[in-house]
């Protein structure tokens, strides 16, 4: 009935190595694929965040279309112009911050 030689204890580490990656896998928004490359979150780093944080990020309003969406804007303007950190990198490429910064039209 059960596999011989061991084999059983070979499938249930298999299964649990399985289970544990799965499991340990980091969330979209800590990933690349959840990052935007113009800076910011993506859709799907957004979703990620706000599923593992219970938070409401919303996307960028850059060109902001009504007063909530400006205030939103200028408050997020003057938090992150003020954030430490260089705009550039050692090679000369723009950083995170700088990335971000340009998509919120700060």
């Amino acid at each position: 009935m059960f596999p011989q030689n061991g084999c059983l204890i070979a499938y249930c580490l298999l299964f649990v190595l399985l289970l544990q990656r799965d499991l340990m896998k980091t969330p979209a928004w800590q990933r690349k694929e959840g990052k935007d490359p113009k800076g910011g979150l993506n859709a799907k780093g957004r979703a990620s965040y706000n599923k593992a944080t219970g938070g409401n990020l919303k996307p960028p309003a850059p060109n902001p279309k009504n007063e909530k969406d400006a205030k939103r804007r200028k408050s997020f303007c003057a938090r992150m112009s003020g954030m430490p950190g260089p705009m550039k990198d050692d090679k000369g490429k723009p950083t995170r911050k700088a990335l971000s910064l340009k998509a919120w039209n700060c």
